[in-house]
């Protein structure tokens, strides 16, 4: 598969400049969390709860088994200003029960750190440069990007996802819906669903799924990644429940 060189690379990758070859996986995944001000401390705390139980489920772990080759590449990396994008667990290939496991443990364990902005457009250019750079060859190369309001701060957006289609990564959303204001800003009166549909995901098959209470967050992300991780699209019925 063909890897660009974006303005953010700056150059060969370590592993290009090495001369070593790629790792073969089904699927790139960057699980890209919104950890901004506005997500409260309790719902940050509750969001990374979630993916820790999605990463450990029977249904990924079977999603990520049953692949052509049986294995991701993925890394957890959580975003909120402009120069906010940190990975709570760096690239790694799960296989198995047993790494989806420890995978889930280094997501858990890392520390929660916090950013004051809602820089969408960077967290993807970020994404994007991840994928880029890292020693992976997927047949497939998504970012999975939540958050919990409209981008405030950054990176333009169209820009952004027009670097996701030139590498051909799809990105997919889940915004998460609450009334309650953040710590750092006012409520936002905006459709996030729709939002996220028209400025946030693109690519063949992108979709967005969203979640109102942490019940439905939970179960967003258990049917999100597997989803992604099996290469399929939601149920006619899921894209119209979650329709405004």
């Amino acid at each position: 598969m063909h890897r660009i060189l974006s303005v953010l690379l700056g150059g060969l990758t370590a592993s290009q400049a090495a001369g070593q070859e790629l790792i073969e996986v089904d699927l790139e995944l960057v699980l890209a969390v919104d950890i901004s001000y506005s997500v409260d401390e309790d719902e940050a705390r509750r969001q990374r709860e979630g993916y820790v139980a999605a990463l450990a489920h029977p249904d990924v772990i079977s999603a990520i088994e049953g692949g052509p080759l049986g294995r991701i590449a993925v890394t957890y990396v959580e975003w909120a200003d402009a120069r906010f994008q940190r990975a709570a667990a760096d690239w790694t290939v799960v296989a198995s029960e047993a790494d989806a496991l420890e995978f889930a443990a280094m997501v858990a364990a890392a520390p929660l750190e916090r950013g004051h902005y809602t820089a969408i457009g960077a967290a993807i250019a970020d994404s994007v440069r991840r994928i880029e750079t890292n020693q992976y060859e997927g047949y497939r190369r998504l970012i999975d990007i939540s958050g919990d309001g409209p981008q405030n701060q950054g990176m333009d957006l169209g820009e952004a996802r027009a670097m996701a289609d030139e590498a051909r990564i799809i990105i997919n959303g889940l915004p998460v819906i609450t009334d309650r204001p953040g710590r750092w800003v006012r409520p936002v009166e905006v459709n996030l669903d729709v939002y996220f549909n028209d400025h946030v995901v693109t690519g063949p098959g992108a979709f967005v799924l969203p979640a109102r209470t942490e019940d439905e967050f939970r179960t967003a992300i258990l049917r999100k990644m597997t989803l992604e991780i099996a290469g399929a699209a939601p149920a006619a019925i899921e894209l119209a429940q979650a329709a405004p």
